[in-house]
């Protein structure tokens, strides 16, 4: 009998296996071929989606569908989509009264637009502190006292009529009250969600501002109209916001963090390691740069785009009456349109092309900001001559300006790892803020104002000529219905309607080119967006069998710097 030898894997010596002249299998060729088969394209398929990953192409699926999504979370984001709805809705009432207020406290457009700016330094400067508590404390409480604060302190501001300082000073704590709310809201639908279907959430969270905000101009106008006192105005989101702390308190869940990537085990590390961290995430500084000139640009229209309006207007042969608060009802709807068309089609957009490009989130920001400039400075220009052209131009200015909210918040999820997403969205809104809308108002209004001395000395003739032929026609007092004022005497009554709406034109021409500069930033985020998202989901799945040590994720953000430097390469279609 022959023998046939192999070594021992103990070191043993050979052993004698015996042969086997037997023709009978012990398992078949073709089971065989299918192990063969299957096991070449489980690597086949291993290798295409690291290749997909290089590239940046999308191999997830949606993970979620709607009939998986339990009533508690649905309850959870009605919740959330409610209070933000209102938040927004509290932010811009103020727009809508603006002249009275003015009027009330005899202010000029600079002080006019410190009443928002006030607002949003209180706002940013308290979220770090509440980016920090929603990371580690429980984010339902948080939540329940930033809607209790600040509801109660627009109630108060209400009842300062008399006095310009507390007025601003309860404007000052409205942001502090906002700030708790807005840093911790994505945090928890980004533990409930994940891929299309977080998205899909973002789009509907973030459909409430433009919405909330055109609301805002609708409830303050026409609450003002119909009690003929400005002060009820801000009394009626009070009432919303009471309804609004109840049921976070009652009705919504607050999941564990990274409980949707199934990431539980992250732990929370200190601070500074924390700010480390985001400093050298690339994605998340330049996409929270291209969404800073977003704010800067919707808080300036936002602000100044209803009395600039008016002011055109005024000015137009055959205008007729002019009210302010019919132009604030109209700009509302026309907000309130853009936003409802617009935020969905944003993340529409993302979620379709992200599948073949993965760099489609900041190149659709970027199409977004370029799209709307040349549409910004063609409805300045046209308010003075035709108002549907303008608000046509407005609203479509306006939707592709939207199209930036939900896509924003999405890249910072996805590329921040979720115990560090709140502190994310806390510096987001202190850069965005601090150097968008924060300045925006009250750098437009103090520009208008310097501008209107000079073209006042420049041309103070065909000004003259033109005021006087203004309220020849019809008194520029009841043509801007200030006569069921208490006062009669402001810096409206005191100025031409032409020379206000053409210092507020130059004034908001400076958009127009802040648009061009957060285009630019959202192109440079679209070079490294993949490297970053990858670095993302390398840690969260290392971290699904362990503890994420405290250096852990701050020296991973580093691993692959040189794989930044490199160029990205054309992104290839399958």
């Amino acid at each position: 009998m022959s023998t046939s030898t192999r070594p021992n894997g103990g070191g043993g010596g050979d052993v004698a296996i015996p042969s086997n002249k037997s023709n009978q299998k012990l398992v078949s060729d073709d089971y065989l071929e299918n192990q063969v088969s299957s096991r070449s394209s489980q690597e086949l398929s291993s290798s295409s989606s690291a290749v997909a990953m290089q590239r940046g192409i999308s191999t997830e699926s949606s993970g979620q569908s709607c009939s998986s999504i339990t009533k508690s979370q649905w309850l959870t984001v009605a919740v959330l989509v409610y209070v933000n709805l209102i938040n927004y809705m509290d932010r811009f009432t103020l727009a809508g009264i603006l002249d009275k207020i003015q009027c009330n406290f005899g202010i000029e457009n600079s002080e006019g637009g410190l009443l928002q700016t006030v607002f949003v330094i209180s706002y940013m400067i308290f979220a770090p502190v509440f980016g920090y508590l929603g990371d580690r404390y429980s984010r339902r409480f948080i939540m329940a006292f930033g809607v209790f604060l600040w509801s109660l302190t627009t109630l108060l501001g209400s009842f300062m009529d008399k006095s310009w300082t507390w007025f601003v000073v309860c404007r000052a704590l409205v942001g502090i009250g906002e700030a708790s709310y807005s840093t911790i809201a994505p945090t928890i639908l980004s533990d409930m969600f994940t891929h299309d279907m977080r998205s899909k959430m973002l789009a509907l969270f973030y459909f409430a501002i433009p919405v909330g905000s055109g609301l805002g101009y609708i409830v303050g106008s026409e609450t003002e109209k119909f009690t003929k006192d400005w002060r009820w105005s801000l009394r009626v989101t009070p009432i919303m916001g009471s309804v609004a702390t109840i049921l976070i308190l009652i009705a919504m869940i607050d999941p564990p963090r990274g409980q949707s990537e199934g990431s539980t085990a992250l732990k929370a590390t200190s601070y500074k390691e924390d700010v480390v961290y985001l400093r050298k995430n690339k994605s998340f500084i330049l996409s929270t740069l291209g969404f800073t000139c977003v704010t800067f640009v919707a808080g300036a229209l936002a602000w100044w785009g209803p009395i600039f309006i008016t002011y055109g207007l005024t000015i137009q042969d055959g205008a007729g009456h002019v009210e302010m608060s019919d132009v604030s009802l109209k700009f509302g709807v026309v907000t309130m349109l853009s936003g409802l068309i617009g935020v969905p089609l944003g993340s529409y957009a993302a979620q379709k092309f992200r599948i073949r490009n993965g760099r489609a989130d900041p190149l659709i920001c970027a199409f977004g900001l370029l799209a709307s400039t040349p549409l910004m400075f063609l409805a300045a220009v046209t308010a003075q001559y035709h108002t549907v052209a303008c608000f046509t131009l407005i609203f479509f200015a306006e939707l592709f300006l939207n199209l930036n909210w939900s896509i924003v918040a999405d890249i910072l999820l996805y590329t921040v790892i979720p115990t560090r997403r709140s502190t994310a969205e806390a510096f987001q809104i202190l850069l965005s803020h601090a150097f968008g809308d924060a300045g925006s108002p009250y750098l437009i209004g103090i520009i208008s104002d310097e501008l209107k001395k000079v073209l006042r000395q420049k041309n103070e003739t065909e000004i003259t000529m033109n005021a006087t032929s203004i309220i020849t026609n019809s008194s520029l007092l009841q043509t801007m219905n200030f006569e069921d004022m208490s006062c009669n005497s402001t810096h409206i009554s005191n100025e031409s309607a032409a020379l206000e709406f053409q210092s507020l034109q130059y004034s908001l021409f400076i958009t127009c080119f802040v648009e061009v500069l957060g285009g630019l930033f959202f192109l440079m985020t679209a070079w490294y967006i993949i490297s970053d998202k990858n670095k993302c989901d390398r840690i969260i799945a290392t971290s699904s069998g362990g503890q994420l040590m405290p250096d852990e994720a701050s020296s991973s953000q580093t691993d692959d710097d040189e794989e930044d430097s490199r160029p990205p390469g054309r992104i290839t279609y399958p």
